[in-house]
């Protein structure tokens, strides 16, 4: 019997916007993986509006700009019209909600369930806010009939399986992969960073989520400037100054903003050369499925200190300084130590370049076009 040509429909709601981040990444990079290795069934790639064309539509790869900007209305009415208007045979929504009313199997990227857990500190944006109401009532919703569920990490497939033991056989990981261009390179052409001496600062991306840490972090780096004798400088990527001002003053670390780079977004074909002209990459998250900046720096040739906790262990196995993220004098111990052991140092650039390129985006798309495959069509 003939093997039959599906019309597959993925969400990527966010991929064309300018500041892209994690899960808009992913989606993109799985796309194009697929678009390499599958030229036999057919794809409508769903996106959402946005600046940055960055897919390219191939022979049996379309995209279909959906024009809402409101999430609910993109994601509950406009997305079912379109599966209904191309005859889908099945829907993979790639960023943890999809559709309350379908027809058709679905494919859920779940990347974790952070959102149903208790809160990490207190979320000042609205944005953030409002998304965490929205998953937590679609999600529980949605995994009643969602077929197969893709998560990144066997740490958050075990965590999903504990809250829904019901999809304990659904569930499946796939890990992600780091672009090729993530790379070691012989310089900085970006005249931001290129006046910044190679190796002279700590990298950060500072976002507010309170997940991220921050706080704790720039209070570990005000004992770090009190014990290093280098005092290397920080940049701070993802933050706005005015929101890192009022913290400095809120936490009495005036201190230490003379030392601080901030820049609010770094374009994620420059953040290589920032990656590549830090001395370390800091990632001192309290709750990570996954932990892809931390790969994306070790593929730059740049060693990583990061947390002990969730599914960081697992990425990063024993190539990285591990210190407790609720521990402010772990956090800067463990600066110290990377910064004043010359020998930890050169070696962790070896293993966290051989660390990192065990995962390749290539292997996340043939093994999400595995679970396509699985998927059996009512139709």
């Amino acid at each position: 019997m003939a093997k039959r040509k599906k019309i597959i429909v993925i969400e990527a709601q966010r991929i064309f916007r300018k500041n892209k981040h994690g899960m808009d990444f992913v989606a993109l990079e799985m796309i194009r993986g697929l678009q390499q290795l599958d030229t036999f069934n057919q794809y409508v790639i769903a996106v959402g509006p946005g600046e940055d064309q960055c897919l390219e539509a191939t022979e049996n790869f379309k995209i279909v700009l959906l024009s809402s900007s409101n999430y609910f209305i993109w994601e509950q009415l406009l997305l079912p019209q379109l599966l209904k208007k191309e005859h889908a045979d099945l829907l993979h929504c790639t960023s943890n909600t999809a559709p309350l009313f379908l027809k058709i199997p679905l494919v859920l990227t779940l990347h974790d369930i952070i959102f149903m857990e208790k809160k990490i500190g207190n979320n000042t944006s609205l944005y953030q806010n409002l998304g965490r109401i929205y998953r937590r009532w679609v999600v529980p919703r949605i995994l009643k009939k969602v077929h197969k569920v893709i998560t990144v990490s066997d740490f958050e497939q075990n965590n999903i399986a504990a809250a829904f033991p019901e999809l304990r056989d659904h569930i499946i990981t796939v890990y992600n992969g780091v672009s090729t261009r993530f790379k070691p390179l012989p310089f900085c052409t970006d005249p931001r960073f290129s006046a910044l001496e190679k190796g002279s600062y700590w990298l950060l991306l500072g976002n507010t989520d309170p997940k991220k840490n921050l706080k704790n972090t720039l209070k570990a780096y005000a004992y770090y400037l009190k014990e290093s004798k280098y005092k290397k400088k920080m940049l701070l990527a993802d933050l706005e100054q005015e929101h890192l001002d009022r913290l400095l003053t809120e936490m009495d670390l005036q201190e230490i903003k003379d030392y601080l780079i901030v820049e609010a977004y770094i374009a994620h074909d420059l953040l290589v050369q920032v990656y590549n002209q830090a001395f370390a990459f800091l990632y001192p998250s309290i709750r990570e499925s996954f932990g892809l900046p931390l790969l994306e720096a070790m593929a730059c040739g740049t060693p990583v200190v990061t947390s002990n906790t969730s599914a960081i262990p697992e990425v990063a196995q024993d190539n990285v300084v591990y210190i407790n993220p609720n521990d402010i004098r772990s956090i800067g111990s463990g600066m110290l130590e990377l910064e004043n052991n010359h020998l930890l140092y050169d070696n962790l650039i070896v293993k966290g370049l051989a660390r990192s390129a065990r995962f390749d985006w290539n292997q996340t798309a043939a093994k999400t076009l595995a679970i396509y495959e699985s998927v059996h069509l009512s139709k």
